[in-house]
């Protein structure tokens, strides 16, 4: 997230909460696709980190692309973390370690979308190649340890780092040394969202299965297809993970709402300044617990907007859906999965097979294969059957929901072009992580190096 929202309209009740989100619906025909992506920038020399400070450096980059795009500046303090479109339609913020973000415009296509990473890399790759740098798109930092990743200075980030470790073990490998592929899409109506909410849920994990790309830490294999996917496993579990509630077919905004009231807060902001606020959850904020401490202690919009951008379920809810189960990868995949969920959500027909193939799907069965894929990936199990072997059926809806879209490019290609790297991996029934830990133990002869040449952009 590139930018945390000021926005002082004063908030009174949970109904409020829940209209927010609810006023995020839009027509079938106005639906949008978001697709974000991280990716781990590096020194060409000698596949060390960036460091935040210097001529080559992130805000070296962050002020080449300015000068080049003319996008605003988004500032903490004295430093550059992020730029905006002139139009507010996409953003390029920073990550805790340095990972380098492109937030997309809501576009109508997925051809549009693939046209827009393209872009971006090609100029960030202009930028970045004078400086000595490269960018790396896989899951997982495969080679710096913690100390050896360089921190960004935004203020919400030191909130995190300091609270992160209290909640969890993995907090901080997933700030500064994971990498991800998402994508943001639309819903019609409450109904809409429970339907898209419930069935993305159930399916996010066949995500994380097929983009697997994090199979090493600090130089050697961590045992694992996807550490980012582990990771999120034991981050914070009070904000992340799979939600009990989704699992009920009458759960609605309201639920989502009262679940994140009960969530700790990170911090709010008054007069550009950042307070931490980790002490408190939203509910007790609500209730007026900072009264007599600040001047403007009464809750606004802004606040509950930012309180829903540091809310980390698989599925997150705004005003919007966010898939946030895959790892970064290449270019290709960039593409893929947004293809992956706009073909299963965007067609009515597709929505209704993804429903009935997972109808009988309970917390307790998504949960063991959540648990079970970032080690076995495409071979754990859900309901006695493989992941790949469901895989194979979900992605065969995506791609007729993607054809019934009929979302034609200039050769007149239709969207479900972009699932061929999925039908790959089903295809050899390998995943990338897979196909690096082969390299890993043959021709890279035990060396993780070579990904820096072979996987990046």
């Amino acid at each position: 997230m590139a930018r945390d929202t000021i926005d002082q309209t004063p908030l009174s009740s949970v109904s409020e909460l829940s209209a927010y989100m609810e006023q995020g619906a839009r027509p079938n025909n106005k639906f949008r696709i978001g697709t974000e992506h991280e990716k781990f920038a590096f020194f060409h020399s000698d596949n060390g980190p960036v460091p935040y400070f210097g001529d080559a450096s992130i805000s070296a980059l962050l002020e080449a692309m300015q000068a080049k795009l003319g996008w605003e500046p988004i500032m903490d303090g004295d430093n550059i973390i992020g730029l905006g479109e002139q139009s507010g339609m996409g953003a390029i913020s920073i990550e805790p370690g340095g990972q380098f973000e492109l937030s997309g415009a809501p576009l109508e296509t997925i051809h549009e979308t693939c046209k827009e990473s393209n872009r971006h890399l090609a100029v960030l790759k202009e930028i970045a190649e004078p400086m000595g740098i490269r960018f790396l798109g896989i899951g997982g930092s495969p080679k710096w340890s913690l100390d050896e990743t360089p921190c960004m200075p935004k203020s919400r980030y030191g909130i995190m780092r300091n609270y992160m470790p209290k909640v969890g073990s993995q907090g901080l490998d997933m700030m500064y040394r994971t990498s991800t592929i998402q994508v943001n899409l639309d819903f019609s109506s409450e109904e809409d969202m429970t339907r898209k909410m419930s069935v993305s849920m159930k399916l996010q994990y066949l995500a994380t299965a097929l983009f697997a790309s994090s199979p090493f830490t600090e130089g050697k294999p961590n045992g694992l297809i996807s550490w980012r996917g582990d990771i999120w496993r034991d981050t914070d579990n009070q904000r992340g993970g799979i939600l009990p509630f989704v699992f009920k077919p009458d759960f609605g905004f309201r639920d989502y709402a009262e679940w994140a009231l009960d969530v700790p807060m990170y911090f709010i902001v008054r007069g550009g300044k950042y307070r931490d606020c980790t002490a408190l959850t939203f509910r007790q904020f609500m209730n007026g617990a900072l009264k007599g401490e600040i001047a403007e202690w009464e809750p606004t919009i802004g606040d509950w907007i930012n309180h829903l951008s540091t809310l980390f379920p698989d599925v997150r809810l705004k005003r919007f859906l966010e898939m946030r189960g895959a790892d970064g990868g290449p270019w290709r995949r960039i593409c893929a999965l947004p293809a992956f969920w706009v073909g299963l959500l965007y067609d009515h027909t597709a929505l209704a097979d993804a429903e009935g193939l997972t109808a009988d799907w309970t917390f307790e069965d998504v949960t063991a294969m959540r648990n079970a894929v970032p080690a076995k990936g495409l071979q754990a199990e859900i309901k006695g059957r493989s992941v790949l072997e469901v895989s194979r059926e979900v992605v065969s809806i995506s791609k007729a929901g993607l054809k019934s879209r009929h979302r034609l490019n200039g050769e007149g290609q239709d969207e479900s072009i972009f699932l061929q790297p999925l039908e790959e991996i089903l295809a050899k029934k390998s995943t990338m992580a897979q196909d690096m830990l082969t390299l890993f133990h043959g021709r890279w002869n035990g060396s993780v190096d070579p990904v820096f040449e072979e996987y990046q952009y």
